[in-house]
């Protein structure tokens, strides 16, 4: 059978964290509606049987209805093919939802907290649905597959060998248990990067939302078998994320740092983390730069800088500058400022004792 597996689309999620330049958060939803029209342009060329969404096709918080609409006349232009939904942490399945109280078209199975079952000829469906905005167990591990001469698909939302407290609030899957089940594939959302061991599979995010998420997104186009399974990753996103190191170590002045970032190169369809790295010889106000320069695609300056100045070895000494130190470790010890405070506190304080 072949089918195409998606997840994490959040629409109408805020990109709050993206970027301050005006319009950027509202241009990535724009492109954001592109990729989900260009998947289903693509099912509905291939006539690909199923669709798969693991969770969070949505942000419940800031969804709107006509956005439900715009997702829904997509899904009619695909009668033929068979979609099912596993609403996730974003999405639950809610009793005020548009899972529960949108009139969704024919050809869309959404899955709630109750483990179900949807039996075709050549495959067992299996899933589960967020009730909540948390999961602490979901039960997907107590499945018990009726007819293993079938293909049988588990489709969930959540965190694979969890470890962390936090991980464990989204539906915690153990890999070595759920591997014993006899699933001929497991399709999860959550993860936003593409992660594939042996059958069970994160397709990562279509589009990326951030820095945290380098690299390519897409879909996963499955062909699969009792024998056999191919997956074929189809970039979606044009746009990609990338972080950049200038080391600023020979620079000193706010205008040659300036100058030297209108000078990095880069591509139009390439958004821009600039990580300054190296000795600090200025002070630096990255807001007041990113105002400043006329390079669009650069959307987030982070100053990885080192202190120009040896701290252990002021700290050693018997004068102004490490009597200040030391005023400035009861400060962090305090907690009551950030690391990034703290480091800038010290440079512009050394600097001013050092004149």
């Amino acid at each position: 059978m072949r089918f195409i597996h998606i997840a994490d689309m959040h629409f109408d999620a805020p990109f709050a964290n993206l970027s301050k330049q005006e319009g950027v958060g509202d241009k990535r939803r724009v492109e954001q509606r592109q990729v989900f029209s260009e998947i289903i342009r693509y099912i509905k060329i291939q006539d690909i049987p199923y669709l798969f969404i693991s969770g969070d096709l949505y942000e419940h918080q800031y969804v709107r209805k006509t956005t439900i609409e715009y997702i829904n006349n997509l899904f009619k232009t695909i009668p033929e093919t068979k979609i099912f939904i596993s609403p996730g942490n974003h999405d639950p399945y809610l009793k005020k939802s548009y899972y529960n109280e949108f009139e969704w078209n024919g050809n869309v199975y959404i899955f709630n907290s109750e483990i179900q079952k949807y039996e075709f000829e050549e495959v067992d469906i299996y899933g589960f649905g967020f009730e909540d905005f948390y999961c602490a167990d979901s039960r997907v591990e107590e499945i018990q597959i009726e007819n293993k001469e079938k293909l049988n698909i588990l489709v969930t939302h959540g965190s694979l060998n969890a470890s962390q407290t936090l991980d464990m609030q989204y539906n915690p899957i153990n890999a070595s248990k759920i591997k014993k089940q006899g699933f001929d594939y497991i399709a999860l959302g959550h993860i936003h990067k593409q992660i594939i061991e042996e059958n069970i599979v994160y397709p990562g995010s279509p589009i990326s939302f951030g820095f945290d998420e380098l690299g390519e997104h897409g879909m996963l186009d499955v062909e699969l078998s009792k024998n056999k399974m191919e997956i074929n990753f189809v970039r979606l996103d044009e746009r990609e994320y990338i972080e950049k190191e200038l080391d600023i170590s020979e620079i000193y002045s706010e205008e040659e740092l300036i100058e030297k970032i209108e000078n990095i190169k880069t591509e139009e369809n390439k958004l821009y983390k600039i990580i300054l790295i190296g000795n600090k010889n200025i002070e630096i106000n990255i807001n007041k730069i990113l105002k400043i320069i006329n390079q669009k695609n650069i959307l987030k300056i982070k100053d990885k800088t080192k202190v120009a100045f040896d701290i252990e070895k002021i700290e050693k000494e018997n004068n102004i500058k490490s009597y200040y130190l030391q005023e400035i470790k009861k400060i962090k010890e305090e907690q009551e400022y950030t690391e990034e405070e703290i480091k800038q506190a010290i440079e512009i304080g050394l600097r001013i004792l050092q004149n």
